[in-house]
C-alpha cells in the first residue's frame, strides 16, 4: 500500500486539468464536462463487470439523476446544486436498493437483459408523460449554489470546476474500495462463485452492493450532465445510452479507476469529430474504431501504458 502512487497521480491530474479548464474554449471545457459525468457512470459499470457482470441498463440511473435535477428545479423550485445532488443520491440508492434484491440473483445474460427491460419501462413512462416534456424532454433551471448563482457566461466554468472535485473524490474512494477485501471479492466471485460462498462470503450480498453503488455513480453522472447540458430528455434512459456506457467500458478497459475517463473523452472526441466529418455516417466510424479496439486491444486503451505488477487491477 505504500507504494501506491494512483492517490498521487489522480489528484495531480484532475487538478491539472481543473487549471487547463480556465484557458481552453467552452466547447472543450463542456466536452471535459460530458466526459467526466459519462466516465462516474462507466466507473460503476466495471465495477459490475469486474463481477462478471454487465449491465445494459445504466441508463436508468444516468436518467433518473438528470430528471431528479429538472423536476427539482422546474417543479420544486430547488435550484441549489448541494441540495439536488443529496435528493439524486437518496433517489438512486432507494431505487436501486429495491431493484437490487431481485437483480442480484441472475447472473450472464439474465442480469444484463434484465437491467436493460427496468430502463426501457423507465424510458417509455418518460415518453408518455406530456408533464415531463414527453420525448422533448425539458429546460433545466439555472443552477446555484449554497445560494451564489454565477453569472451565465460563467456557469460552464463552476459546473466544470465541480464535475473535477466529484469525480476526484469518485475515483479515491473506488480506488480503495477496488483494493479492499469487498473489491477483490467482486474478481473471486467472477472467477468462482461456489468457493466465495464455501468462504464464508455471501456473493448475492457483495453483487448487491456493488450494484447500489454503481447506481450511484451513474446518478451523479445523469445529474452533471443534466447541470451541464442545460436540458434533459427520455433518450438519457434509452438502450442506446447504456450501449454507449458499455461501449466506453470496452474501450478504456477495466484496468484501472481513471481508464472510463480515458475511454469517455476519447469517444466524445471520435464522435465530434465524426459527426463533422460525416454527419449521417458518423456511427460506422464509432463501430469501426470499437471493432478495432476489440481486435487489437481486448483489455481496453489502458493496456498501453506500462504498469508494475502491484498496480495491476487497480
Amino acid at each position: 500500500m505504500g507504494s501506491d502512487r494512483t492517490p498521487i497521480f489522480l489528484c495531480a491530474a484532475l487538478l491539472l486539468l481543473l487549471v487547463v479548464g480556465l484557458f481552453i474554449p467552452n466547447w472543450l471545457v463542456f466536452l471535459f464536462t460530458i466526459s467526466m459525468a459519462k466516465g462516474l457512470v462507466v466507473l460503476g459499470l466495471i465495477l459490475l463487470m469486474r463481477t462478471g457482470l454487465v449491465s445494459f441498463g445504466q441508463g436508468l440511473y444516468y436518467c433518473l439523476g438528470g430528471y431528479i435535477v429538472g423536476i427539482s428545479g422546474q417543479h420544486w423550485g430547488i435550484t441549489d446544486v448541494a441540495l439536488v445532488f443529496l435528493l439524486v443520491v437518496l433517489a438512486a440508492t432507494l431505487l436501486s436498493s429495491i431493484l437490487g434484491l431481485l437483480l442480484c440473483r441472475y447472473r450472464e445474460i439474465f442480469f444484463a437483459m434484465l437491467t436493460m427491460a427496468f430502463s426501457m419501462i423507465l424510458y417509455g413512462i418518460l415518453v408518455k408523460s406530456e408533464k415531463l416534456g414527453s420525448t422533448d424532454g425539458f429546460i433545466i433551471a439555472q443552477a446555484t449554489l449554497f445560494g451564489w448563482q454565477p453569472e451565465v457566461e460563467a456557469s460552464g466554468t463552476w459546473i466544470f470546476a465541480l464535475a473535477v472535485i466529484i469525480t476526484l473524490v469518485a475515483l479515491l474512494v473506488m480506488h480503495l474500495y477496488f483494493r479492499s477485501p469487498m473489491g477483490f471479492g467482486g474478481e473471486a466471485i467472477r472467477e468462482n462463485e461456489i468457493r466465495v460462498e464455501y468462504l464464508g462470503v455471501s456473493p448475492r450480498r457483495l453483487i448487491y452492493i456493488k450494484y447500489v453503488v454503481a447506481a450511484v455513480l451513474a446518478a451523479f453522472g445523469g445529474a452533471i450532465t443534466a447541470v451541464a447540458a442545460g436540458h434533459v430528455d427520455p433518450e438519457m434512459a434509452f438502450w442506446a445510452t447504456s450501449g454507449e456506457f458499455v461501449f466506453i467500458a470496452l474501450l478504456g478497459g477495466t484496468l484501472h479507476v481513471a481508464a472510463p475517463l480515458v475511454g469517455a473523452f476519447l469517444i466524445e472526441i471520435i464522435r465530434t469529430i465524426a459527426l463533422d466529418l460525416a454527419p449521417y455516417t458518423w456511427q460506422m466510424i464509432l463501430g469501426g474504431s470499437l471493432l478495432l479496439i476489440i481486435f487489437f486491444l481486448p483489455k481496453g486503451l489502458w493496456s498501453l501504458l506500462p504498469k508494475r505488477r502491484e498496480e495491476e487491477g487497480l
